[in-house]
Parts: structure tokens; C-alpha cells; sequence
């Protein structure tokens, strides 16, 4: 069985991809999860890298995360694990760069959230569904405000609506857009002309001076919203009643409200 993700170094080894390799949803299950953190790892002490890719083989970047390993029991290690994975492409010394193509949702999106720059084919969608199934989405809680703002943030989280690749770049959450079946080429050929060039050594300090806000983010106020989600969003019923209906594919029958 081929590895959940993997990673992809070019013939010159500047620049560096992490595919997510379970096409066609790439779900952000334990075992990618896992895989990703583990090749992330390896390239934290890599000076000189000019920039790391993150992108999703096959249609989409990826669904999001797995919805049965949020359900209780299971959601404690499930956050552990996605906001460990967040912390560490933090850690890289290089630009990160999300190429999203197709659907970019839930933890997908705060997996692109967590790159420095996000790139999308026009066809694109990106969005954060959780409140759906009557959750959150904790570090796009964190990090989305800080990328476009309070009001467009709370507009995405609240109403679990997807933006398209348009609207997302028009509201500053995508850097740029490119044409549907160029975004790989698009992508290298922009690190090539733009990255690659500089000094890895400015780029690093650079790069380490971009992220202050999204360092905070995570350091500060996703522990507090971690807390939030396990010990009170969880305890809460109508949480596990969205997740089960999702999974059963019927309609949730919420209790805090009755059934809409």
C-alpha cells in the first residue's frame, strides 16, 4: 500500500514537496497526519531550502479531517495530532507554499492556513463546514483572523460557507490565482523566478519574522480554543449528534434548539 503522504525533493534539492497521496479526498486521518509530521520533520534543519510545497495529489487538496476520529475517544489524540502538524511547518526554514486545487475544507484549509502563502487553481473552493455538524474549526479560529481579518473570518467560520478560489483571493486568504491544470507549473515556475534566487539565509530570518502572528496564534490562543472544543463544545450534545448524523448521512436532530 503506498505511504499516505510523501515527500518530493527537486533534481536541485531547493525546493520541497509534501503530497497528500490518498486522492481522491486526501482526509486528514491519523495516518496522514502522522506521515506529514514525519516528513516535515525532516526538513526543519534544512538551511537551504528555497521553499516547501504543500499539495494534494489527484482532484482536490483535501477534504479535511477525518470526521470518525472526532467523534469522542477519539478527538483528544485526533486535535493533538493536526495541531502538532501545524506547529512543525511553522518550524520550516523556508516559504510555504499551499497549492490548493478542487476543495480545500476543514482541517484542509487550516492546514493550508498554517503555509505562508496559499496558491489556487481558479476552479477552487475553500471553506470551513465544521459548524455544520455543530463544531468549530479550532486553529482556523486561531489563524484566520490574523490572514484576512476579524469580520471575513467570522463570516467563513460562522456560516460554514465555501469561498471560491475569486472571492478567497479578493478577500486576501489566497495570494493568487492561476488557471485550472497549471497550478504545479505555475507554482515552480513563480519559486524558481521569485524564491530560489535569494539567500537562504535572508529567507529564513524572513520567514521567521512573517510568522510572528501565526506563531502567537498557535502558542497562545489555539490552547485556550483546544480547551474550549474537548471540554465544552464536546459536552455538549448536539456536537456528537452533527458528527453521527454526518456519518449516517441524515438529517442532525439538534437539542439545544429542536429539530429545524
Amino acid at each position: 500500500m503506498s505511504p499516505p503522504a510523501r515527500l518530493e525533493l527537486d533534481p536541485g534539492g531547493r525546493v520541497a514537496r509534501l503530497v497528500l497521496a490518498s486522492p481522491p479526498a486526501n482526509v486528514l486521518d491519523r495516518a496522514m497526519v502522522t506521515a506529514l509530521d514525519e516528513a516535515a520533520t525532516g526538513l526543519t534543519k534544512r538551511g537551504d531550502l528555497a521553499a516547501v510545497v504543500v499539495i494534494g495529489e489527484g482532484p482536490n487538496f483535501s477534504f479535511g479531517a477525518s470526521v470518525e476520529e472526532h467523534l469522542p475517544g477519539e478527538i483528544e489524540a485526533a486535535l493533538g495530532r493536526l495541531h502538532a502538524l501545524l506547529r512543525r511547518l511553522l518550524d520550516l526554514p523556508a516559504p510555504t507554499v499551499a497549492a490548493v486545487r478542487g476543495h480545500c475544507l476543514g482541517g484542509g484549509l487550516e492546514l493550508a492556513l498554517a503555509c505562508d502563502l496559499i496558491v489556487a487553481e481558479d476552479s477552487a473552493w475553500l471553506g470551513l463546514p465544521e459548524i455544520k455538524l455543530a463544531v468549530f474549526p479550532p486553529a482556523a479560529s486561531a489563524l484566520l483572523p490574523a490572514r484576512i481579518g476579524a469580520g471575513p473570518a467570522a463570516e467563513l467560520i460562522l456560516t460554514g460557507e465555501s469561498w471560491s478560489a475569486a472571492e478567497a483571493a479578493r478577500r486576501g486568504l489566497v495570494s493568487r490565482t492561476v488557471a485550472a491544470g497549471e497550478l504545479a507549473e505555475r507554482v515552480d515556475d513563480w519559486i524558481a523566478r521569485r524564491l530560489v534566487p535569494l539567500s537562504p539565509a535572508a529567507l529564513a530570518h524572513a520567514t521567521r519574522a512573517v510568522r510572528r502572528a501565526g506563531r502567537r496564534a498557535l502558542d497562545h490562543d489555539l490552547p485556550e480554543l483546544e480547551r474550549a472544543y474537548l471540554s465544552e463544545l464536546m459536552s455538549e450534545p448536539d456536537a456528537v449528534e452533527g458528527l453521527q448524523a454526518f456519518l449516517a448521512k441524515r438529517k442532525p436532530r439538534w437539542q439545544s434548539g429542536g429539530d429545524r
